[in-house]
């Protein structure tokens, strides 16, 4: 069975309502990215940071995966498929996707302040001031804020390096170190990058770029690969 690894990004889950940032001068629902999405901010107002990452699993939980999402869950049929995606939804999972790497975090999920070893799923979309670890402190959303290493980059790297495909969806590849990922892949393997604007990129060999939302540029790449890899 043929390797497929898919890293997505915003534009994936923007077709099933997700609020993204990238196309809005830097503002994220009113905020300054880096008043509610860094370690600054969070040091700063605390309490901002929460009320805004408590208002987006909220409505996350009015969203639903849409076609790109169980188009790639629906590979695994022909694929050892991958998926590596900056996005911190679990749009991803509810398709039925089976191997996923979330490089930015998870947004139902919260961390230790004090030890971020201290991961908890979350049963309830909102995580308040006084909420706290076993180890007695503060919880803080499990999302990797601008300014912090990413701590699963080298297990996205390691599944990178051997791919028969590489695919990307719905990123402008503006965001380090997620956007290096597609140098990893084998220099003979297949790439394919699908979005709205493709972005400007290094001259790969094997490259087919389709110029289409998430969902429709996701079955065409779909049909493709079937038919030439299975």
């Amino acid at each position: 069975m043929k390797k497929l690894v898919v890293l997505t990004g915003a534009g994936i889950s923007a077709e099933s309502g997700i609020s993204t940032f990238r196309d809005s001068g830097g503002l994220w629902e009113g905020h300054d990215v880096m008043e509610v999405a860094s370690p600054e901010g969070w040091k700063k107002n605390p309490s901002l940071v929460l009320d805004f990452y408590n208002k987006r699993r909220k409505q996350a939980l009015t969203v639903h995966p849409n076609k790109a999402h169980y188009e790639l869950a629906r590979l695994e049929q022909y694929f050892d498929v991958t998926i590596i995606t900056q996005n911190v939804d679990n749009l991803h999972e509810r398709a039925g996707s089976s191997k996923i790497i979330h490089l930015h975090g998870e947004l139902f999920k919260s961390q230790s302040t004090i030890d971020p070893r201290l991961v908890y799923e979350m049963n309830e979309w909102e995580i308040n001031l006084g909420d706290v670890c076993e180890k007695g402190s503060q919880l803080r959303p499990f999302i990797v804020w601008f300014g912090e290493s990413v701590p699963m980059m080298e297990v996205a790297i390691n599944a990178t390096l051997d791919t028969d495909i590489f695919a990307v969806i719905g990123t402008s590849l503006a965001v380090y170190p997620a956007a290096s990922l597609i140098e990893y892949s084998p220099a003979n393997s297949s790439k394919y990058i699908i979005d709205v604007k493709i972005p400007q990129i290094s001259s790969f060999g094997n490259l087919r770029k389709i110029e289409a939302p998430a969902s429709i540029g996701t079955k065409i790449m779909s049909e493709e690969i079937v038919l030439n890899y299975v």
